[in-house]
């Protein structure tokens, strides 16, 4: 007799950004709590933000917080297709961790049966060792266009036969047509695959919210399982898009701000400043002019030179000179790094039309872009006084040479790695999580000009707020109502049945 498969349950969206990566997050923490050997899944990710995982691969950032989540180390088995956009229409390809070709929109519809076999190789090795695999959608299963060879929502689901629940986000409105138009939109066997609906990011009075709730479920025959409530000012990984939310902080000491150019790529390098509670930093959109600051962090890109160009249009090249002429100091990580040099090669095409374009030439190197891409986790010291500790990853496809790498920022396994200008204000750097370590965070605001009064952990407080959206889930989702899709151990603290009980605060 064959055994049964361990179960699994697949959170799917009525739109982007509507909870699936925070729900998938949270009951993976819900799971590891019980004694729940759970591991995270995601078909097929469009994201510029990634992770290196334990062996080596690259992984959309969602599944590496999930992960965490889950308590086990990231494997590129989580995540194992990954398409990061170069321009609107075509996206590298990344297979098992390994970024294999770049493929525009078409030629990507024609390979989806072969990414499939990629998709459900890694699901059967990850299917012989958790006892739960807890997955997530992308986008909507409702999106028509793409229906045909789906991997990434119902295509995946019936393939193996995985239930669903369909979360969407009421704070942007008509939460019910989202909810009922999604079913209505898919098939029959589709339908019946949907076992019960989410409400996430509510906030009022919920006795206002419960006669349409026993409206929705008489009209679909389906169960609300929660109504989650809106938490401010988690500090989650995001899958892609930029935070939702300034956080304003009256006292904050250092002023911090970034562009954010069309293919940012690993933002969340940054959100150790965002949450910092003595630095008031920002984004810079388009059409935006860079205000006056201390520091101006260069995140990472997934087209450099594109992103270059968009720069200078915006007018950042100049605001960034008068900047450096008052004092202030500058920081380009990754792509920002490259940005800094005073060329920019890309012969093979590999981010855009073959050729060249001049840097903004405020370091002394030049990028190559070639085909292998560099993914490494690593940890060393960052050269400015005290030598702080410092731990991240290297995810770039440029080699970068010339005279001012001589004078290296840091050092990382025994390497020299990026640069620092003579005049000690530009640092430069491919380490991914630069600031996420506390000595070297706060060995980087002194340096911008602030010394810290109080430490923070970015990983403490990414911990310690995975536990409190885990805890409002556990509160406000009926567990009970997924026990024939779940393991047995995740009923042994049954959660409170709390969907009326939502706190004034939320």
């Amino acid at each position: 007799m064959n055994e049964r498969p361990p179960p699994s349950l697949m959170v799917q969206g009525c739109t982007s950004d509507s909870g699936k990566t925070t729900l998938v997050a949270a009951l993976c923490r819900i799971l590891h709590r019980r004694g729940v050997r759970v591991a995270p899944f995601k078909p097929q990710n469009m994201a510029l933000n990634s992770a290196v995982t334990s062996d080596g691969g690259e992984i959309g950032r969602a599944q590496a917080l999930q992960a965490q989540a889950a308590g086990v180390a990231t494997h590129s088995d989580f995540n194992p297709v990954l398409l990061k956009p170069a321009t609107d229409k075509r996206a590298q390809v990344i297979i098992h961790g390994k970024a294999l070709t770049d493929l525009d929109a078409r030629d990507y519809h024609a390979y989806k049966p072969r990414a499939m076999q990629a998709v459900l190789e890694s699901w059967q090795r990850l299917r012989a060792q958790y006892d739960c695999l807890l997955v997530e959608g992308a986008g909507s299963p409702a999106e028509i266009n793409l229906r045909d060879r789906d991997i990434a929502n119902m295509g995946f689901a019936e393939a193996v036969d995985c239930p669903v629940i369909l979360i969407a986000d009421i704070d942007r409105g008509g939460v019910f047509a989202h909810l009922c138009g999604t079913l209505d939109l898919l098939s029959p066997s589709e339908q019946a695959r949907v076992k019960g609906f989410v409400i996430n990011r509510f906030r009022g009075d919920i006795g206002l919210l419960e006669n349409g709730l026993r409206w929705l479920e008489e009209r679909t025959g389906k169960p609300v399982l929660g109504v989650l409530p809106y938490l401010h000012g988690l500090y989650l990984d995001a899958e892609d898009a930029l935070p939702r939310e300034n956080l304003h902080k009256n006292c904050a000491a250092l002023r911090v701000i970034a562009p954010a150019y069309p293919r940012i790529s690993n933002h969340n390098d940054l959100d150790p400043l965002r949450f910092h509670p003595e630095v008031d930093f920002r984004f810079v959109g388009p059409n935006e002019a860079p205000p006056a600051c201390d520091l101006i962090v260069l995140p990472g890109s997934k087209a450099v030179q594109a992103d270059l160009e968009w720069l200078r249009a915006q007018g950042w090249e100049e605001a960034i000179r008068r900047h450096l002429r008052y004092g202030g100091k500058l920081i380009g990580i990754c792509g920002g790094l490259q940005m800094l040099g005073r060329q920019l090669h890309d012969p093979l095409g590999l981010e855009g039309p073959p050729g060249s374009r001049p840097g903004l030439a405020w370091l002394d190197f030049e990028t190559r872009l070639a085909a292998e891409k560099t993914l490494q986790n690593v940890s060393g010291e960052l050269l400015l006084a005290g030598a702080a500790r410092v731990s991240g990853y290297r995810i770039h496809m440029g080699i970068t040479e010339g005279a001012a790498l001589t004078t290296p920022a840091l050092r990382l396994a025994g390497q020299a790695d990026g640069a620092l200008s003579s005049d000690g204000q530009i640092l430069a750097t491919y380490c991914h999580g630069l600031f996420d370590s506390p000595p070297a965070l706060a060995a980087l605001l002194t340096w911008a000009g602030h010394r810290p009064t109080q430490d923070f952990d970015a990983r403490q407080r990414r911990e310690a707020d995975i536990d409190r959206l885990a805890d409002a889930v556990e509160a406000h989702l009926d567990l009970r109502q997924l026990a024939a899709w779940l393991p047995a151990q995740a009923l042994v603290a049954a959660p409170r049945a709390a969907r009326l009980a939502v706190p004034a605060s939320a």
